[in-house]
């Protein structure tokens, strides 16, 4: 298995009604053999797996001491909006900065994602994806429950280039600091949906120690999205080698929901071959 397979997984979706578009970066190899793309550069919606970035400009500002993680964060009626997430359903009036990290992170909670963007603007994130060199993984507004006229007809876009190469940049240590980038894989690391790239991966959701190896087995640290006609999954494998990969799924909903089937066993598949090239050894 290489990582010419896994291109060869997206491309058999080309005759689906829809548009997969796929990046994976093999952090263990040479920069100039290690990544594959297919539509990896086309800029499509991709829901909260643009989180991530929110979440990493967090994690540089705690770094910083910019903020401090045990500083507390209103929660305005503004932040405050349906979808995913527990924060709006809980009685707690007073969280804090973490709280809401580990809250957005794990459950991609959108009133903490609201009350984190509010904290550090969107100008911040713009700035960091700029210094990163992801100029086309964009945060165009907060979290709605509706959209209409005199606002972004979506909450981000992006490529899942940009994608791969944020979560690429992690696990290297290069996303800010080391000590930063930490902190951004283990907030994915207990993300709760594993449902698209590691539904078909067998891996271990729950051991300690990520991202150190497991030896025979595979560990999976992610931030999917999840909006209508589309769907979207950052993150990394970690096995012998260290996958940091991204997929987006966009379609027209008008064609009903077997091209959502169609998408989300697509995604999947993707995820098996990215699998099989994290256990391949890598070179010595």
């Amino acid at each position: 298995m290489s990582l010419a397979q896994v291109a060869a997984a997206a491309r058999s979706s080309a005759a689906l009604p829809l548009t997969l578009s796929v990046a994976a970066v093999d952090v263990d190899a040479p920069e100039a053999s290690g990544a594959v793309g297919v539509e990896d550069t086309v800029v499509l919606p991709v829901a909260s797996a643009a989180k991530l970035l929110l979440l990493a400009e967090v994690a540089r500002r705690l770094d910083t001491g910019e903020l401090t993680a045990g500083q507390p964060v209103a929660i305005l009626p503004e932040d405050v909006t349906g979808g995913t997430g527990l924060l709006g359903r809980l009685s707690r009036p007073g969280w804090t900065v973490e709280d809401l990290a580990w809250l957005t992170a794990a459950v991609s909670d959108n009133t903490a994602t609201n009350a984190l963007l509010r904290l550090v603007g969107r100008p911040a994130t713009a700035a960091l994806a700029k210094g990163l060199g992801l100029e086309r993984l964009t945060l165009h507004d907060r979290v709605r429950d509706e959209r209409g006229p005199g606002v972004p007809p979506v909450f981000a876009t992006g490529t899942a280039g940009d994608l791969a190469r944020l979560v690429a940049h992690a696990v290297r240590g290069t996303m800010a600091t080391p000590a930063a980038s930490a902190r951004l894989l283990g907030w994915m690391r207990a993300n709760t949906d594993h449902g698209l790239v590691p539904a078909l991966i067998d891996h271990d959701p729950y051991a300690p120690g990520f991202p150190a190896p497991l030896p025979g087995r595979l560990l999976v640290a992610n931030k999917t999205g999840t909006d209508t006609g589309v769907r979207a999954d950052a993150g990394v494998i970690v096995g012998a080698r260290r996958v940091a990969y991204a997929v987006v799924a966009h379609w027209d909903v008008a064609l009903g929901p077997s091209t959502e089937r169609a998408a989300v066993h697509a995604i999947r598949d993707v995820g098996r071959a990215l699998a099989a090239w994290a256990q391949r050894p890598a070179p010595h």
